[in-house]
């Protein structure tokens, strides 16, 4: 049987090192100005999809970062 997850099991994502790059979004925590303005009025699936979605970006930006350091080698 799953766990069942509360609205407590999303607390915001925010990290307090907020910066939005050229698409809006942060830096700190990878969602969307879009997706950290609604946070608070979310359904908890729309939270689960958003914590999805800002960790795929992380991920992406973490081999964008990997591959421009290979670049220089």
């Amino acid at each position: 049987m799953k766990p069942v997850v509360t609205a407590k099991s999303f607390s915001s994502p925010c990290v307090r090192n907020c910066c939005l790059d050229d698409n809006d979004v942060c830096l700190g925590c990878y969602r969307s100005i879009k997706e950290i303005m609604q946070w608070s009025n979310m359904s908890d699936a729309e939270k689960s999809a958003t914590l999805d979605k800002s960790q795929s970006r992380q991920e992406r930006a973490r081999q964008k970062q990997i591959e421009l350091m290979d670049s220089f080698q």
